[in-house]
């Protein structure tokens, strides 16, 4: 899942008891434009607005869905994580975080600079391409996707980018390219048959607005790659996401796929906001006004964790809040963000000593998150959340 507005803050994880699963996706209020977009439901009703949700209701609750793939094991958005994660049991993979090339095509990676995560730096050739940028009101020095032909992206690999708390994936470093969006669709038809079983994939568009102004439009190349493999459906296994409102807004008039509303701390504003001037921040949003103005247009959230249960002083989870009843409330469904096994991501509780690569109790976390209600949970440890899945629903 992904946009680092949230991942940079990726703390935990959550998911969601069986008996819950009846939470209706979509809503049927009117479509409520947010500033700085012309309409954003376009020609279609509030009630189309719901439509994409209906495939999701097939999933298994609570929803374990990899991370970037088996991120916990193998360096992110590659196809070793991604099929891992599908070995290790998870019902959805997050394929991926979709940023643009020179040339106009959809790559996955975690930011658009990816001098953490290839070996981009080990190219003499592309040394003269390091450059620093504002990237959403942040300058961001290394090298980006958008100065690089899908070619060129194409000679480099993939690399661990926490190695500090995964050594182990270091194992893994330079095996794997970059994969493009479309690459991965043909996977995820490759996946399902090869399965048995339909494969779900879950990419997000990084940076919209960003892009936007580069003239490297994400929503248009998304969905016309849904569209030329049949993806861009009611009931299609491709779930959309973004930390942008507007950028989900703008696949709501293009596909009927579900779409979530990623959300990061409180206090944070989307980017589209800040870039339009509306002052409201992601507290406004998760307030039931807010969050019936989300039902119009998409199918889901995906909140922190911290936006589920907060975290006191020390460290420790507080009580919930009201977040997961009120946006079932509304038909919402919930997909908070990211479980990982390692003691720095965890609740202080649930840590085990101070090894910033020792795994801690995650276990007795998932079982926290899941008491909660929601609806599913990312994760990097796929196989962690399919017991502990297991687990929760047993009690």
């Amino acid at each position: 899942m992904g946009g680092d507005q949230a991942h940079a803050q990726d703390q935990g994880g959550t998911g969601r008891r069986a008996v819950l699963g009846a939470a209706v996706l979509g809503a049927g209020g009117a479509v409520l434009g947010l500033p700085g977009t012309a309409g954003a439901a376009g020609n279609r009703t509030a009630g189309q607005a719901g439509r994409g949700g209906r495939g999701l209701k097939s999933l298994p609750k609570p929803t374990v869905i990899g991370h970037r793939g088996a991120s916990g094991y193998r360096p992110e958005h590659t196809f070793g994580s991604y099929e891992l994660a599908l070995d290790l049991g998870a019902d959805v993979v997050e394929a991926g975080d979709l940023v643009p090339t020179r040339d106009g095509h959809l790559v996955c990676r975690h930011e658009p600079e990816i001098g953490g995560t290839t070996d981009v730096a080990d190219h003499p050739e592309f040394a003269g391409r390091k450059t620093t940028k504002v990237l959403d009101g942040v300058p961001t020095t290394g090298w980006f996707t958008e100065d690089f032909t899908l070619a060129e992206l194409k000679r480099l690999r993939a690399v661990e980018r926490i190695p500090a708390n995964r050594p182990h994936n270091t194992l893994y470093n330079g095996r794997w390219e970059i994969p493009t969006f479309e690459e991965v669709l043909r996977w995820q038809d490759e996946q399902t048959r090869r399965r048995g079983r339909q494969v779900w994939i879950y990419p997000e568009t990084k940076h919209p607005t960003y892009f936007r102004g580069l003239g490297l439009g994400l929503e248009e190349r998304v969905a016309k790659l849904l569209r030329k493999h049949g993806k861009d459906g009611r009931n299609s296994p491709v779930i959309l996401q973004s930390f942008e409102p507007t950028s989900i807004q703008r696949l709501q008039r293009l596909v009927d796929n579900p779409l979530v509303v990623l959300l990061s701390t409180a206090d944070s504003r989307p980017w589209d906001f800040v870039a339009t001037g509306d002052p409201r921040t992601v507290a406004d949003l998760i307030t039931p006004k807010g969050l019936r103005e989300i039902a119009g247009y998409a199918q889901g959230i995906g909140p922190t964790l911290d936006l589920v249960i907060p975290r006191k002083a020390d460290g420790t989870l507080a009580e919930p809040t009201t977040l997961v009843a009120d946006a079932h409330k509304v038909g919402l469904v919930l997909h908070p963000y990211t479980m990982r096994n390692e003691n720095p991501f965890l609740p202080a509780e649930f840590r085990k000593g101070s090894a910033a690569d020792g795994y801690g109790d995650p276990f007795g976390a998932f079982k926290a998150y899941f008491a909660t209600g929601i609806d599913g949970v990312f994760t990097d440890n796929a196989d962690t959340g399919v017991l502990a899945r297991a687990d929760f629903l047993a009690d």
